[in-house]
């Protein structure tokens, strides 16, 4: 009597061979016996940072309404108007209000929320974007925003992107010519240029 090939039998006792413990399979070749997702088949999900803690959540909170109560400040100087006649300080004045709102809502939940992160390396790369963008705003309106955007588009490529310094370079000048000619040949926009 022949046995079909596919099932392994011990040969004392007939009964089906045990197949040991179970082994972990990642990545491609458990994306393809269909074990993972494929989105899954790159490997194991990048480790997340551990939770930020109530001190941290706190401190994001204080900066949430710091900023909401300056735009307050800054959109009453600009002048607020009337709601028939809203002056230019009246949509900063609601979005300040609203920043208020968020810090107050963020500190009454900092004991318990666990959503908000550490601060790590990425929260440094987070950082330095913003300080960059601050300072192009900073200086476009004086040396005109070719200058400025090259550099913007190389420090985010090159620093915060890690991208090579050809490719970086390549990249950042050839955002600046494409928005020159799209945004001030093309669509002739007011801003500050050099050429």
């Amino acid at each position: 009597m022949t046995r079909p090939s596919g099932s392994a039998r011990t040969p004392a006792t007939d009964e089906p061979a045990d197949p040991g413990p179970p082994v972990e399979r990642t990545g491609a070749a458990a994306a393809a016996d269909g074990d993972l997702p494929a989105d899954d088949a790159d490997g194991p999900e990048e480790e997340t940072a551990p939770p930020a803690g109530p001190v941290t959540n706190l401190v994001v909170a204080a900066v949430v309404v710091a900023l909401g109560v300056a735009a307050a400040v800054g959109a009453t100087a600009l002048g607020l108007g009337t709601p028939a006649e809203p002056g230019p300080g009246t949509w900063p004045l609601i979005v300040g209000v609203l920043l208020l709102a968020l810090g107050a809502t963020l500190a009454g939940t900092a004991r318990r929320s666990a959503d908000a992160e550490r601060f790590t390396r990425s929260s440094v790369d987070v950082l330095l974007g913003v300080v960059t963008m601050v300072v192009f705003v900073g200086v476009i309106g004086y040396i005109g925003f070719e200058i400025p955007a090259a550099l913007l588009a190389f420090v985010w490529l090159r620093v915060l992107g890690r991208e090579g310094w050809r490719l970086s370079a390549i990249t950042s000048v050839a955002v600046v010519v494409a928005f020159y000619l799209v945004f001030v040949v093309g669509l002739s926009v007011d801003i500050p240029h050099l050429f």
